[in-house]
């Protein structure tokens, strides 16, 4: 991981999202930028010194060594955050949300799955509730990437997510598939499960993990309820931006919102 891109707007939840965004930059020796999307009739010289005073208290905290710097940016938060993308071209988005029903609203139709829709880089959402301590030592070093084993485009797609697991002390991935009872994987789902559970190793130990649910979002969230004291992080991918709702359950997986949320793309 070479570049972090945090949008702030000097929230408590974005502030938090950051503090996590600060410790996977300095965890992979990336550079974090800091950037805040000014609305018309914004002040900007306030966002500056909010920004450069953010800039210092981070350094402070990580120490001197964390490489971050900050923009102010103007205009439309996803078209603003598309143009900082294609010129620094971040590996990960770090984008904070606040309280279940503040995650629900802005994954089911605001900011947050506007950014998911028409960014192409991984997007990590954190929930105000999380913290960075919990999330990086082995309280909750359980990663679970939740999936329909269809087979991938782009393998590349989980690197992010692999580079992340190196980075949490004694870290496990639990590939979770749900299916209804008394039925069968075919051999394409096989092969994709089998597939999954080799990229991570050996850097990486890798389970599988199978709930029989008659629907999909039931058996996630069955799984995570009984799971909750070690889980971490849950992963998901997002292979048609378009249907990204409809087709990869990202509405129904925010009801988790104490856990963060890494959105891939195939």
């Amino acid at each position: 991981m070479k570049t972090i891109l945090a949008p702030a707007d000097f929230s408590d939840a974005s502030a938090n999202s950051v503090l996590f965004a600060a410790e996977i930059a300095k965890r992979s020796s990336a550079r974090l930028i800091a950037v805040h999307i000014l609305q018309k009739g914004g002040d900007e010289i306030d966002s500056v010194k909010k920004l450069k005073s953010m800039e210092s208290d981070l350094k402070e905290s990580f120490g001197a060594d964390l490489s971050c710097e900050s923009f102010v940016a103007h205009g439309n938060l996803v078209a603003s955050l598309k143009k900082m993308v294609a010129a620094h071209q971040p590996d990960l988005v770090v984008m904070g949300t606040k309280g279940a029903s503040g995650l629900k609203k802005i994954l089911i139709g605001s900011n947050t799955v506007k950014v998911i829709a028409n960014i192409k880089s991984p997007v990590l959402v954190i929930p105000e509730v999380a913290r960075f301590d919990h999330f990086f030592n082995k309280g909750k070093n359980r990663i679970v990437l939740a999936t329909d084993l269809d087979e991938l485009e782009n393998e590349g797609a989980l690197d992010i997510l692999k580079e992340m697991a190196l980075l949490i002390t004694g870290s496990k991935v639990r590939v979770l598939s749900v299916r209804k009872k008394n039925t069968r994987l075919t051999g394409s789902k096989r092969m994709e499960r089998d597939f999954l559970l080799s990229f991570f190793n050996p850097e990486v130990e890798s389970e599988r993990v199978t709930i029989f649910s008659d629907g999909v979002i039931g058996g996630i969230n069955f799984y995570l309820n009984q799971k909750n004291t070690d889980t971490g992080l849950v992963a998901m991918i997002a292979r048609d931006s378009g249907h990204l709702i409809q087709k990869h359950y990202t509405r129904e997986m925010a009801s988790h919102t104490h856990l963060p949320l890494l959105v891939l793309h195939d």
